[in-house]
C-alpha cells in the first residue's frame, strides 16, 4: 500500500502519496455513511444555492448585504465541495490513497475558503457598520462597484494568505504516508515530512494573525461602533440592528468553536473519545458552519423570508394555471 521513490541524497525515501487511514474503521457502516454524507452535501448545496437564487431573481435585494450574502453561500458550497466528495469517494476505495497533488489542493481549496468566510463576515460587518452609523453616505460608499470590488479583494486576500502561510509544504519531502485522518490535515501532514521544521510553527501563526485576528479584529470594531450607536437611538432602530446583526454574530461564534475543535490535537484524549467523534469534531466547521448560514440568513432576515415566500407562491400560482389552461 505505501508507495514511495527514492531520494537521491540518501536511503531515505520520499512519500507520493498518503493513506488516510480512518476510513480503515468503516468497514459494514460505508453505505449508511455514504447516504448521510450524500445527503448532508446535496442538502448543503442545494440551500444555499435556493439563497443565492432568491437574492438574483428579486431585484429588491440587489443590495451591498445581499450580495455579499450571496458570495458568503458560494463561499459555503466551495468550502463544503473540498471536503465532501473526497469523503464520498474514498467510502469505496479499498486503498484510501490520496496522491500528493491532489492532497495540497485540497488544503488550498479548504484553508481559502475558511479565510474568505472570515473575511466575508468582516466585509458583511463593515457594511452593517456604515449602513447604521453612517446611513447618508451608504449608498456612495457602498455602492455597487465597491461592493464587487471588496469581494475580489476577499478572495486575493485569502488565497494569498494561504499561499503565503503554507506554500512551504509544497516543498517538504515526505518519509511517512499514513494520515490518520479522513481528509489531508495539514498538521499531520507536516508530521510526515523527513525533517521537522520551525516553518510548521510559524505558518500557523501567520495564517492565524492573516485570516482569523486581522478580520475578527474588524469584525469586533464595527460592532462595538454599531453597538455605540444603538444606545443613543430609538427602540424601532435598536431591533432592524438587532435583527440584521444576530446572523453575523451567531456566524463568527460558531466559527471560533469549530476553530477551536479544529486546532485541538484529539489524540491526546483518544483513550477517552471515540475515534468517530474525534474526526466529527475535526471537520465540525464543514458540518454546520455551510448548513448555518443558509438558515440563519433565510429565516431570520425579513425580507429575504418574504422574498422567499412569494418567489415559492408565484411558482405555484404558474404551475396551478397553467394545469387550468391545459
Amino acid at each position: 500500500m505505501l508507495k514511495c521513490r527514492k531520494m537521491s541524497s540518501g536511503n531515505s525515501s520520499e512519500s507520493v502519496s498518503f493513506v488516510l487511514a480512518a476510513y480503515g474503521n468503516v468497514g459494514a457502516f460505508k453505505y449508511p455513511y455514504f447516504i448521510i454524507i450524500l445527503f448532508w452535501y446535496v442538502s448543503i448545496c442545494v440551500a444555499n444555492a435556493v439563497l443565492i437564487v432568491v437574492i438574483h431573481v428579486d431585484r429588491r435585494l440587489h443590495e451591498p448585504m445581499y450580495i455579499l450574502l450571496s458570495n458568503l453561500c458560494v463561499n459555503e458550497i466551495n468550502a463544503s465541495t473540498s471536503l465532501y466528495p473526497l469523503l464520498l469517494s474514498q467510502m469505496f476505495s479499498d486503498s484510501h490513497e490520496v496522491t500528493l497533488p491532489w492532497c495540497f489542493l485540497q488544503m488550498c481549496c479548504m484553508y481559502t475558503t475558511a479565510s474568505a468566510e472570515f473575511c466575508s463576515l468582516a466585509a458583511m460587518a463593515y457594511d452593517r457598520y456604515i449602513s447604521i452609523c453612517h446611513p447618508l453616505r451608504y449608498n456612495v460608499i457602498m455602492n455597487t462597484e465597491r461592493v464587487f470590488m471588496l469581494i475580489l479583494v476577499v478572495w486575493m486576500y485569502s488565497f494569498l494568505s494561504f499561499i503565503f502561510s503554507f506554500s512551504f509544504i509544497f516543498r517538504l519531502m515526505f518519509c511517512g504516508n499514513i494520515v490518520n485522518n479522513v481528509y489531508c490535515d495539514h498538521k499531520l501532514i507536516i508530521r510526515l515530512s523527513c525533517s521537522v521544521s520551525v516553518h510548521s510553527f510559524i505558518s500557523d501563526i501567520f495564517f492565524v494573525l492573516l485570516s482569523i485576528f486581522i478580520p475578527f479584529s474588524l469584525i469586533s470594531v464595527s460592532y462595538m461602533k454599531i453597538l455605540a450607536v444603538c444606545r443613543k437611538t430609538s427602540t424601532e432602530n435598536k431591533q432592524k440592528a438587532v435583527t440584521t446583526c444576530t446572523p453575523q454574530i451567531v456566524s463568527v461564534s460558531n466559527l471560533f468553536v469549530g476553530c477551536i475543535f479544529h486546532s485541538t490535537d484529539f489524540s491526546l484524549l483518544a483513550a477517552h473519545v471515540p475515534g468517530e467523534v474525534n474526526i466529527i469534531l475535526s471537520i465540525y466547521l464543514l458540518i454546520c458552519q455551510p448548513m448555518l448560514t443558509p438558515f440563519m440568513y433565510g429565516f431570520n432576515l425579513p425580507k429575504i423570508r418574504q422574498s422567499r415566500t412569494m418567489l415559492l407562491f408565484k411558482r405555484k400560482s404558474i404551475s396551478l394555471f397553467s394545469k387550468r389552461v391545459l
